[in-house]
């Protein structure tokens, strides 16, 4: 079968790439293979693409030497057997590639044998250094004498009593050290404070601490006696009049490709690609040990890296299809997550309903879901990424955040949480910025933002019960930078101006916010400038297939100004265009008692929903809910 432009890279795929790149001579003992990634082709030549000729598949790599901070990024052809590009990356300029997972043992060699570090333990009473825990952070951009350029982490302490003891409960407050990973050496240590470090333990899962589990939870099963509704031909997943292609990168996670809807007999595309493209999680203590703490989890981290393998009765429910996802390692081989993404069915309880007093007529429908997800965990931290479609055209995202809050000596209440005796959890924020290529109804689109205004009273308005709406074209990328607005119901209309329903008016889709706060750092901070997608709630550019990170393509270290702010700049015309909608969202975290020791889940998102797509409610054809009780002839 021939191979999709858009088909996710095999175990195959990936040795292939390694193996030209060998055979170019780029790849040595001290090589390591930060990123590798399929290289989409552009949108035109994958919506063209009819399958009588194979594409070329190409992979994008970011080859790093360990020895002398070297970078390189690569294309490779796959079906042409050669390079294609290669070019050499200016960290200092760009930024370095994202942290790999073997830095994370690397930095705890370097520290624990560094003298500085070991005294500064001593002078806390702490000697058994295989019970401490140095946490690997990422360095940020501070323009700090001497770092410019360099590979760095910034790495705070937290210490176990034993093996098994959860170390985000004791915080060694109060030292920092910065490691330069190429020099494979603690460059400074910060000793600022001998703060206190908690005692009090917080393991969650140990039965002694919390207590028996409760009894009175009785079993729910979820089951589909017929099988599941969707069908999966390799990428390709189709469910309820929808259907996508599913793709898993290693920087976004979950992808998905080319969403379209059966509206009768037209297949009617509605999103080209949708990912979350980038998270940052800034925190909002100033401490000289801690102003530093902003983590891309995307850029730095890579959150498909980071992916969970899931459990059938833990993570998901019901009538699963899992997806495995296949990446390199830090070598530039395969490396197979199992069961890494989760697809199954969801009731959601009723959708439309009603009882007329005029007929007698009493009919329910019950909605349904298809549920895409995954979950990363970077660090102390775990996130739930879920795709929702419904059986009335709306698509839906939502991120549950849980894990461990990340912890902190108790000292200022005016950035922190007490959540233990001594133990503070600094506020923070999770920012979340949603790339989607929209094509409602093809490539042509255009966005108005549409709000609710109320009606002075007047002749016009005698009573002054009046209240209507208003839409502004957004006409150029500058025009829309934009902020939410709850307080006038404020969202952003995608529509096709080529395109019209029965009634005359364009077919379109409405992005609805939730409107909570953007990034809160000081315009002047060094996050502003590097997170700067942050700032604005929503974002509008014309399609350039290499426009794919909103803060960049080399985020670890940045000094800032890429992705967004630089796109924009050049204010083009978004008016019925090929267009992409950016969309920042997210949680402002002022921890609770309650999240600790284990944070219950937060949870924040959007809405995509048809507002004129569709000539009618597109879910009418629902058959009536199966049994006696749902039929009106049955009672």
């Amino acid at each position: 079968m021939t191979a999709h432009p858009l088909d996710r890279l095999t175990a195959g795929e990936i040795r292939h790439n390694r193996s030209i790149l060998v055979h170019a001579g780029l790849v040595g003992p001290d090589t390591r293979f930060p990123l590798v990634q399929l290289r989409e082709p552009p949108k035109s030549e994958v919506l063209a693409f009819t399958g009588t000729a194979p594409p070329d598949r190409q992979v994008l790599s970011v080859l790093l030497d360990t020895v002398t901070g070297a970078c390189v990024e690569t294309v490779v052809s796959l079906s042409q057997d050669k390079l294609v590009s290669k070019r050499d990356v200016d960290p200092a300029a760009e930024g370095q590639p994202p942290i790999m997972i073997e830095e994370y043992a690397l930095t705890d060699e370097i520290v624990k044998a560094d003298p500085g570090w070991r005294a500064a333990m001593a002078r806390r009473g702490i000697t058994d250094l295989d019970l401490a825990c140095p946490c690997p952070l990422s360095a940020g951009s501070f323009d700090l004498p001497g770092e410019r350029g360099r590979r760095l982490l910034r790495v705070l302490t937290f210490v176990k009593h034993r093996p098994e003891d959860h170390p985000w409960a004791h915080p060694v407050d109060g030292l920092v050290a910065y490691v330069d990973l190429i020099e494979r050496r603690v460059i400074e240590l910060l000793d600022h404070r001998l703060a206190p470090v908690p005692a009090e333990e917080g393991n969650f899962d140990d039965e002694s601490v919390v207590g028996p589990p409760r009894a009175t939870l009785r079993p729910i099963e979820i089951t589909q006696p017929e099988g599941p509704s969707h069908t999966v031909d390799g990428d390709v997943i189709e469910w309820a009049n929808w259907r996508l292609r599913i793709g898993f990168d290693v920087r976004e996670g979950l992808v998905l490709h080319q969403l379209s809807f059966r509206d009768g007999e037209r297949e009617r595309p509605v999103l080209y690609r949708a990912s979350i493209a980038e998270m940052v999680v800034p925190y909002a203590d100033p401490s000289p040990i801690r102003f530093w703490q902003n983590y891309f989890d995307a850029g730095e981290y890579c959150l498909g890296k980071m992916a969970n393998s899931l459990v059938l009765g833990c993570d998901c429910l019901g009538e699963i299809t899992y997806f495995d996802a296949v990446m390199a390692d830090d070598h530039g081989e395969p490396l197979t997550i199992p069961n890494a993404v989760c697809v199954h069915e969801e009731d959601q309880g009723v959708l439309w309903k009603h009882s007329d007093l005029f007929t007698g007529s009493a009919e329910t429908r019950r909605a349904r879901r298809l549920v895409l997800s995954y979950f990363a965990t970077v660090g102390n931290y775990d996130y739930g990424f879920y795709w929702y479609l419904y059986l009335d055209g709306s698509i839906t995202f939502e991120c549950k955040s849980t894990g461990v809050l990340f912890t902190s000596s108790y000292e200022d209440g005016r950035y922190a949480t007490e959540v233990a005796p001594g133990l503070g959890a600094p506020y923070h924020q999770h920012l979340f910025c949603a790339r989607l290529d929209l094509t409602v109804d093809g490539v042509t689109n255009a966005v108005d933002e549409v709000e609710i205004t109320p009606v002075e009273a007047g002749p016009g308005n005698p009573y002054g019960n009046a209240f209507t709406t208003t839409a502004t074209r957004l006409r150029t990328e500058a025009e829309a930078a934009r902020l939410a607005a709850p307080g006038t119901g404020r969202s952003w209309h995608i529509s096709n101006p080529a395109v019209v329903n029965r009634l005359g008016r364009p077919v379109a889709y409405a992005l609805t916010p939730q409107g909570r706060p953007a990034l809160l750092a000081a315009e002047t901070s060094s996050i502003a400038r590097r997170a700067a997608f942050a700032t604005k709630h929503l974002w509008v550019t014309r399609y350039d297939s290499a426009e794919r990170y909103p803060a960049g393509d080399y985020v670890n270290q940045s000094p800032g100004h890429g992705g967004l702010p630089a796109w924009v700049a050049r204010d083009r015309d978004i008016d019925g265009a090929d267009i992409v909608v950016w969309h920042t969202f997210g949680l402002t975290h002022v921890p609770r008692v309650e999240d600790w020791p284990v944070m219950p889940a937060d949870s924040c998102g959007f809405t995509l929903k048809p507002v004129g797509f569709f000539d009618r409610n597109p879910a009418l054809d629902l058959p009536r809910p199966a049994g006696h009780h749902c039929d009106p002839a049955g009672s």
